[in-house]
């Protein structure tokens, strides 16, 4: 009989925060553990000659640190955790004996009876993390501990506690917008549908930290598109969500934000359609809107701005491929929301300049809005460039241009009408 039949794994919470951990292995079971881990505030060490687009982008943002090598005997000296996920197994082999030998809880992707720890089935609500082992003479079964992980945390989103009513899956595509980043500003139908869902193809915008709790049978094909870096071609995308339909799966296609706010969802759509698949659209929370207001910045205030224009970013005014009447912009007295702008704000605020917007126009910059990293920077339309290479303001971040930006909680209420 195993052994975890005959002793059951005592649960237990890690508090890794500033304590070091190390990942072996760059992979989807790395994509998708290390949200967690990096919400735990661990010092976390990538050992792996690669990594998936999203795992890089984690490295890219200081998230973690990235070793770009195999792993070697000592990579775990002073760690705390270690997750072993890489494809060689005699490296995992290795990184085991050495996590028994240092007494490093350690868990494996490859052979969990191998290691001195399991990973849950874990699930968050309003600040309950819900943990679930499956310990019982029958083996160990992860689709049985995210079912009753899923009933727990369902039970505590509405209050009841009771396991929600089964859902037969039909094949077809979910567009489903993921909102600006947090997990709780997914809609209850785009949770409810990521539940269900066989296949899931994610952006890196994508409320990341949902990932986590998918069931180890659904599968998950990053179609990160890192700025400037390797991505995944809109029509590989495009084939990938038929294919699989087509093969009777439930797939959901996971978006930041709302998939038709420069999602590319009508794109998506319209290949759908083009193959007699179903599609369902989930509208999602855009960040055009949730970024300023987690920032404390409303895009229209009373008094101060009766209307709010979201322009994409990712084109310089001087692009022969602009679609954007940059001198009609200028004159707009309300809100200029810019989204994928980081790396243009310097033409743009240029040409706002040119075309008679005032050098004083309050701006600020969000990063990261909605989730732990949010961060805000302030500036002028004459100053935002100089304060955006200084303060090394990097994407995902939303620029909102106009006098809200000076409006904030502090400030006097108006009297009512």
């Amino acid at each position: 009989m195993a052994e975890h039949a005959v002793h059951p794994a005592y649960p237990v919470g890690l508090r890794l925060n500033g304590r070091r951990v190390v990942v072996v292995g760059g992979g989807q079971v790395a994509q998708r553990r290390l949200p967690a881990l990096i919400a735990a505030g661990g010092d976390i060490v990538l050992v792996s000659p690669s990594a998936t687009p999203s795992v890089e982008a984690m490295a890219d943002a200081g998230e973690i640190r990235w070793e770009r090598r195999v792993y070697a005997d000592g990579d775990l000296a002073d760690t705390w955790y270690a997750l072993i996920a890489s494809d060689d197994t005699a490296a995992n082999d290795a990184a085991s004996a050495e996590a028994e030998r240092t007494r490093t809880w350690c868990v494996r992707s490859d052979n969990a009876d191998a290691a001195t720890a399991w990973t849950p089935a874990t699930g968050r609500s309003e600040g309950v993390t819900v943990a679930v082992l499956t310990t019982d003479g029958q083996g160990r079964d992860p689709r049985h501990s995210a079912a009753v992980r899923d009933a727990i945390v369902e039970g505590l989103r509405d209050g009841t506690l009771a396991a929600p009513h089964h859902r037969t899956r039909t094949p077809g595509v979910a567009l489903v917008g993921g909102g600006p980043g947090d997990p709780d500003l997914i809609t209850v139908r785009g949770r409810r549908l990521l539940a269900e869902a066989d296949v899931v193809i994610a952006d890196r915008l994508g409320p990341r930290d949902l990932l986590d709790e998918l069931p180890p049978h659904v599968e998950v094909i990053d179609a990160a598109k890192i700025p400037y870096g390797r991505y995944m071609a809109q029509e590989a995308i495009n084939n990938a969500l038929i294919e699989h339909a087509k093969a009777g799966k439930a797939v959901v296609r996971l978006k930041g934000g709302d998939p038709f706010v420069f999602g590319r969802g009508m794109e998506e759509a319209q290949a759908l359609a083009a193959e007699g698949i179903s599609c369902t659209v989930v509208p999602g929370i855009s960040s055009s809107i949730s970024v300023p207001g987690a920032a404390g910045i409303p895009v229209t205030h009373r008094g101060v701005a009766h209307e709010f224009t979201v322009v994409s970013g990712h084109v310089a005014p001087d692009d022969e491929r602009s679609l954007v009447d940059w001198a009609a912009v200028a004159r707009l007295r309300g809100t200029l929301v810019l989204l994928m702008a980081v790396d243009k704000i310097g033409a743009i605020a240029r040409a706002l300049m040119a075309h008679g917007k005032s050098p004083e126009t309050p701006v600020a910059l969000v990063q990261e809005g909605t989730t732990a990293a949010q961060r805000r920077v302030d500036a002028t339309l004459a100053t935002v460039a100089e304060r955006a290479v200084a303060e090394q303001v990097r994407p995902p971040a939303v620029i909102i241009i106009g006098d809200v930006v000076a409006v904030g909680p502090a400030a006097a209420a108006p009297s009512p009408e």
